[in-house]
């Protein structure tokens, strides 16, 4: 059966994406001919299947506590594959493709825990990461050779396991004549950096810290909306300098490449410390959604600016960031001499990236292709990654 899949000129793969935000599953089909340099694609279809707040409260809270109740966790795993795999069934349903036809399914998964440092754990040092969805529920339930939890292969060999995106970004936009940054505005935001000409080697990647997860926790908190619509809220306030100061002398703004990091970091307790923050300096409501909303723009630039050596031409945004006006603007006041882009700019919609990244990576897996970039994650080589479930 792989052997056959593999040797195909072209395949009709799924990719399958849930973030940290938790609020659905991002799902792709996409016509994938070749690999590695030679990949050339065609989005046929791309949705996003909503989440019920009950589902997507169970996710954030497991993913929140350091004291998760095992038999929930093991449950959720295994709904979540069911949800990955109807999903996957459903977008095949769209277009009118029968789910058999489907060569392969490429599934991230939830991320429940990320913690890319060493820590000492009984007698070792180690690293560890935990994604949830899982691809054998995802195979079985859909019929469709399915290739999931990537992370784990990088970790394995000294890496941070993240960001994944990299290898994609690498592939698709690299050129010969300009320097360009793939930024990624979800609930993360992470920058892929290409320089003119570049080699696997020269990639450059890492998460630059908060993209909308704390904009939209701050939302959920105050103003009983799941995010805020165009960046109204945080457009109609005002940045308190002294607050976003304070937010931006956090270490893991000053941490140097490869560094990654998610809601274990930028969850419940960074925001508490927003709050608290805000009580300081008398800081109301609106004001504080726009002080946070600063800090995505400006911990971005930030990272451009010290990580990044050489002029950028072109920055290319996707993820869901590109709908928060307030936001995508304080980004091209903060970069005026880079040419701010969309992927969509490229035939890549802004909010379809990341699932598509995982049909591609599926496919590296299944042709035996490197999935991760070693620049980006600090892993001692490239490597193939993910599981593949029949």
């Amino acid at each position: 059966m792989l052997p056959t899949i593999a040797q195909k000129s072209e395949k009709l793969i799924i990719g399958l994406m849930s973030g940290t935000s938790a609020d659905g599953i991002d799902a792709a089909l996409v016509r994938v001919r070749g690999h590695g340099r030679q990949t050339h694609l065609e989005l046929l279809a791309f949705r996003m299947i909503p989440f019920s707040k009950k589902v997507s409260k169970k996710i954030i809270e497991i993913a929140s506590s350091s004291h998760v109740p095992v038999d929930e966790l093991v449950r959720l795993n295994f709904y979540l594959g069911e949800a990955f795999a109807e999903s996957a069934q459903s977008i095949a349903h769209d277009v009118g493709i029968p789910i058999g036809q489907i060569d392969l399914i490429g599934s991230h998964g939830q991320t429940i825990r990320h913690l890319p440092d060493l820590h000492l754990f009984l007698d070792k040092k180690i690293s560890a990461t935990l994604q949830i969805g899982d691809p054998s529920v995802i195979a079985k339930k859909t019929g469709v050779v399915t290739v999931g939890d990537f992370r784990p292969g990088d970790m394995a060999v000294g890496g941070q396991g993240a960001p994944l995106v990299p290898i994609f970004d690498f592939i698709i936009f690299r050129a010969e004549r300009k320097n360009r940054i793939l930024l990624n505005i979800g609930g993360i935001a992470n920058i892929t950096g290409l320089p003119k000409g570049c080699t696997i080697d020269d990639v450059i990647a890492f998460d630059t810290g908060p993209g909308n997860m704390l904009i939209d926790a701050y939302c959920k908190n105050h103003f009983s909306m799941d995010f805020d619509k165009n960046g109204d809220i945080a457009g109609s306030g005002t940045i308190c300098d002294e607050m976003l100061r304070e937010l931006l002398s956090d270490k893991y703004f000053r941490l140097l490449p490869p560094k990654s990091t998610g809601r274990e970091f930028f969850g419940e307790k960074f925001l508490h410390r927003i709050e608290a923050l805000a009580k300081k300096y008398h800081v109301n409501e609106r004001d504080t959604l726009a002080t946070i909303t600063a800090l995505t723009s400006k911990s971005i630039a930030q990272s451009l600016k010290e990580f990044i050596p050489y002029h950028i031409d072109e920055l290319i945004v996707s993820g869901g960031g590109v709908e928060n006006k307030t936001l995508m603007q304080g980004l091209k006041d903060e970069v005026p001499q880079s040419r701010v882009l969309l992927s969509d700019d490229f035939g890549i919609p802004a909010d379809a990236k990341e699932a598509i990244c995982f049909a591609v990576l599926a496919n590296e897996t299944i042709s035996g292709g490197f999935g991760n970039c070693p620049g980006a994650t600090g892993a001692e080589k490239a490597t193939v990654l993910g599981k593949i479930c029949l």
